[in-house]
């Protein structure tokens, strides 16, 4: 065999080594608070809903945004958040929140805010009724 072929093949191999490893990575799975605490992961994924009857605010000093969430199984935990709250935060159904425990609060690096689709009921209403 040819040294270019050789080289072509090992740099074909290596790349796609590097690609599974780092998508290996970057795949995880939802948990609950208790899970994510006992985790050595930065990327955990939290899904939960806002706790409206505890104070949610943000601080202009350390530009976090601060709330509580309840997971799916009952546990709540106070979330920081280093961005403004979402425009579509008092509307979801649903957050997602990623990040890591730290001791009994969980610092989240990014957020997905599900809200409720406007499309369910207004695509067909007969389906809807088959429900």
């Amino acid at each position: 065999m040819r040294p270019r072929l050789i080289f072509g093949i090992a740099g074909i191999v290596v790349f796609t080594s590097l690609v599974m490893f780092n998508f290996s990575q970057s795949i995880s799975s939802y948990v609950c608070f208790e899970e994510a605490a006992t985790m050595d992961n930065d990327r955990v994924h939290v899904i939960g809903t806002w706790d409206s009857s505890q104070p949610a605010s943000f601080s202009t000093e350390t530009m976090t945004f601060t709330f509580f969430m309840t997971d799916e199984n009952g546990n709540t935990r106070r979330v920081v958040y280093p961005r403004p709250k979402p425009n579509n935060f008092e509307q979801a159904d649903q957050l997602v929140v990623i990040g890591q425990m730290r001791g009994d609060t969980f610092v989240s690096r990014d957020m997905l805010v599900k809200c409720p689709s406007k499309y369910n009921d207004a695509i067909n209403p007969e389906l809807s009724e088959l429900q």
